[in-house]
């Protein structure tokens, strides 16, 4: 666990399901706490006993339920995932929805990505100068940012990615300085005018 700003936290894990390691945040500076794509961290859960356990889980998409239902046991942490993912948790998962353009339990905005699947959220959480958590649609490879492999886009990448750079252009009206990946290492300072760039220069 990193303290990457006051009162935000992230960590990497290794996601055996997918074979590879993946991010999650918690922030303690909203009120109440809250986690993204969460997943345990080597800490344990007793870790967060020692600050302000965390009152929801929010994911940017469908599959990063990832450990949730082991807060939801532990805290009472109530998960949410956009309504258009609802269909994914088939076993009971105690899952609430939102939908896009809802202001979320510690003041958290979830933005509408979509494109890449109906549900893809990214979610702004106004505190430390403003941060953009994102999930499958963006990722940051050492200093790169990149959209998810073509592969990952079913069967016309191109208009996956005039969508998406679409959303992200308008999410650039957002007041935010610091970026979170769930595929990546954060982005700290200077990240709204970083996505900026990478959007334009995808132009022609």
């Amino acid at each position: 666990m990193k303290e990457i700003l006051p009162g935000v936290y992230h960590w990497i894990s290794f996601h055996e399901g997918i074979q590879a390691y993946v991010h999650s945040c918690y922030c303690s500076a909203t009120e109440p706490a809250v986690l993204v794509d969460p997943r345990v961290p080597a800490a344990g859960l007793d870790w967060f006993e020692a600050h302000a356990p965390p009152g929801h889980a929010y994911l940017t998409n469908r599959h990063h339920y990832r450990h949730s239902g082991q807060f939801a046991a532990r805290f009472g942490t109530e998960v949410w995932c956009h309504e258009a993912g609802l269909h994914e948790f088939t076993r009971g998962e105690p899952v609430r929805p939102f939908r896009h353009g809802d202001r979320l339990p510690g003041g958290v905005l979830a933005l509408e990505v979509a494109s890449l699947c109906p549900e893809e959220t990214a979610l702004y959480l106004p505190v430390a100068g403003g941060i953009l958590a994102v999930g499958d649609a963006i990722v940051r490879d050492g200093e790169r940012l990149a959209f998810v492999p073509d592969a990952y886009m079913g069967d016309d990448p191109e208009a996956v990615k005039r969508g998406l750079r679409e959303a992200f252009m308008g999410h650039l009206a957002q007041d935010f300085e610091h970026m979170l990946f769930a595929h990546g290492r954060p982005w700290i300072g200077g990240a709204k005018a970083g996505l900026r760039r990478f959007l334009e220069g995808l132009e022609g």
